[in-house]
């Protein structure tokens, strides 16, 4: 293994899986902190925590562990995958997460740089835009679990992390591989380890992965390893890429628990053709909807059926007021789950799931633990075979287009 990289959820490092798997590495991504050795054949290994929201010295302690495995396969370099949209807290998770791994690494500088142009995220002068907007102005702001108010990354950074973080502008980043190398020395010599990256395009991306060919540690969203792959390449260590992903026929049927701008369109599309079941906050915080009544319903329905949790944020809002916004994330976590295993248990072969908290809870629930990537389904979102008969599509809440649902189901079965 080559490239050894720890996803802070399961959406997030099925996308990081796709860039990977595009860019010609062979890639196999694990569900939690694996058991044993990996197949000698892997190049790119992902091991995918459910750390995001969690407490940040619980998020440390698993990120660890995954780096100790990860080092115990050989790798050379390492990566941590987090949002492209950043999310966090104040306390965390991805300034602790960053640190203690360059702690135990010994690395600096580590680029910081979540930039993912495909989906219309980029750094600019240090601040992260989604499309033409700040991110403090593009939804993400009413996020119920990690709502993202500051746009300046060396802000957010700053007040995670106990050291100071530099910058590594776009004016550097455009005179190629050489001038970032002599930037991200130039701010290590001020004492910064963290540095935010700027990039807006793929190009930008792929000047950062070759100023960052020989340097232990890189922190990003997926876009920020379009560049490394070509640097294992040049010195002869990989092996040509073969394309074994075949498609799965069989039932489908799509499970949403984000509440994303995005998400929420692609569900009210979907309305239009198929069968939807919103699933009502104070219903099953009463006990008056469960699991078994969900995966009913979805088994008795004609085409593409979806149950959904998306709401808009007043309604999260009023639903956490309510029932305190833990104890519904949990609940839904918990039924969702449920669903899934029902839902495989009753002959679903392609399951479609919609956030990266519900991904995470499915993935959880069908117990699965290692992923073979397939073909794009949506720009950060691949197909994925995660056992003999069942594929899955794990996508993070502000992914992929209006028809999602469709599009994912026709790849999924095998469509090009």
């Amino acid at each position: 293994m080559r490239l050894g990289c720890i996803g802070d959820d399961f959406t997030g490092s099925s996308d990081l899986a796709n860039t990977l798997t595009r860019e010609g590495m062979r890639c196999v991504q694990y569900v939690g902190v694996p058991e044993g050795r990996a197949d000698p054949d892997v190049e790119a290994g992902i091991v995918a925590l459910k750390s995001r929201s969690t407490p940040a010295h619980e998020a440390v302690a698993l990120s660890l562990r995954a780096l100790d495995w990860l080092r115990e396969q050989g790798c050379s370099q390492f990566l941590f995958k987090y949002c492209s949209t950043f999310d966090s807290t104040d306390d965390g998770n991805i300034g602790p997460v960053a640190e203690a791994l360059a702690d135990a690494l010994e690395a600096s500088p580590v680029i910081v740089c979540p930039a993912f142009p495909a989906t219309g995220r980029s750094v600019y002068q240090g601040h992260l835009f989604v499309g033409d907007r700040l991110l403090s102005e593009s939804g993400m702001q009413n996020h119920p679990l990690t709502p993202m108010t500051d746009p300046d990354l060396r802000r957010v950074l700053d007040r995670q992390s106990k050291g100071s973080v530099g910058h590594v502008p776009f004016t550097s980043v455009v005179e190629g591989p050489e001038a970032v190398r002599a930037r991200l020395e130039s701010e290590q010599a001020k004492g910064h380890r963290l540095i935010v990256a700027d990039a807006v395009r793929d190009d930008d991306l792929r000047i950062l992965g070759r100023a960052a060919a020989d340097l232990a540690l890189i922190t990003g969203g997926s876009g920020i390893a379009l560049g490394l792959p070509e640097n294992f390449r040049a010195r002869g260590q990989l092996a040509a890429s073969s394309d074994s992903w075949r498609g799965q026929t069989g039932r489908a049927a799509a499970l949403s628990g984000s509440c994303s701008q995005a998400t929420r369109a692609q569900v009210a599309e979907h309305a239009h053709a198929h069968p939807v079941l919103k699933l009502d906050p104070d219903a099953v915080m009463a006990g008056r909807i469960d699991a078994g009544e969900v995966a009913d319903w979805v088994l008795v329905q004609e085409g593409l059926p979806l149950a959904y949790s998306s709401a808009d944020p007043d309604e999260v809002r009023s639903a956490q007021d309510r029932h305190g916004g833990a104890a519904v994330a949990a609940a839904f976590e918990a039924l969702f789950a449920e669903v899934a295993r029902r839902l495989v248990a009753g002959g679903v072969t392609r399951l479609i799931t919609a956030g990266g908290e519900t991904s995470g809870a499915v993935v959880e629930g069908l117990a699965l633990s290692q992923l073979e990537i397939g073909p794009e389904i949506a720009p950060g979102v691949p197909a994925i075979r995660a056992g003999e008969n069942l594929t899955l599509a794990l996508k993070s809440g502000n992914f992929g287009a209006i028809d999602f649902f469709t599009r994912a189901a026709a790849v999924l079965e095998g469509a090009s």
